[in-house]
This record gives structure tokens, sequence and C-alpha cells, in this order.
């Protein structure tokens, strides 16, 4: 974590950056300021959240999220956080194909 972190801090106004990438699934770290202006996604994605805590918007609804945390935003759903310490930051792992895995039956 410590390598991706200084790797995302070289990088002068980058919010995250990308550490690995296999098939269809990537981990980047991702560390917004004050706002988290991103936009749906056109894969399903996991945070794993590594520092601060706040509050976790995904389709209308709100969670509250501390460290160890792990959230879940389906492909093309609308999503943030809010209310976010300083030191947030997490993983984001995103996989599967364009669209989504959808529900499982």
């Amino acid at each position: 974590m410590s390598e991706a972190l200084k790797k995302l801090a070289n990088q002068p106004g980058a919010l995250f950056t990308k550490v690995m990438e296999r098939g269809s699934m990537s981990v980047e770290i991702y560390r917004p300021v004050a706002i988290d202006n991103q936009t749906p996604h056109l894969q399903d994605e996991l945070y794993v959240i590594i520092s601060g805590s706040g509050d976790f918007f995904v389709s209308g609804d709100r969670f509250p999220f501390q460290p160890g945390d792990i959230l879940f935003a389906p492909a093309g759903a609308e999503h943030r956080f809010e209310n976010f310490t300083g030191d947030f930051a997490t993983w984001v792992i995103f996989y599967g194909p364009s669209g989504g895995e959808g529900e499982k039956s």
C-alpha cells in the first residue's frame, strides 16, 4: 500500500493510479481531495477502504464507511464518497464485463 500511495504522490494533481491489471480486472488506489466527482463506470467495482471515514453514496442510498470496509458499486450506478476525512484513501477493484455481471439468479 505504501508504494502505491508514493506512486500517487509522485503524480501531481492525480487522484488515482493503477497498480495492477490482469484480464478484465484492474486495481487502483484512489484518493480524492475534498470532493469526489467521479461518474458511473462501465464495470462493477469494489472499494476496500484503506484510511479515513465518511459516507458512500450509491444508487440513492448512503452508507457510513471506515478503514477495512468493503463497498460495492454496480456498473453504471451513480456513486461517490461524501463527507470524507482528509486522510481518506481506498483501493478500487474494477472487474467483469462492460455493463457488469448483473444479479445472480
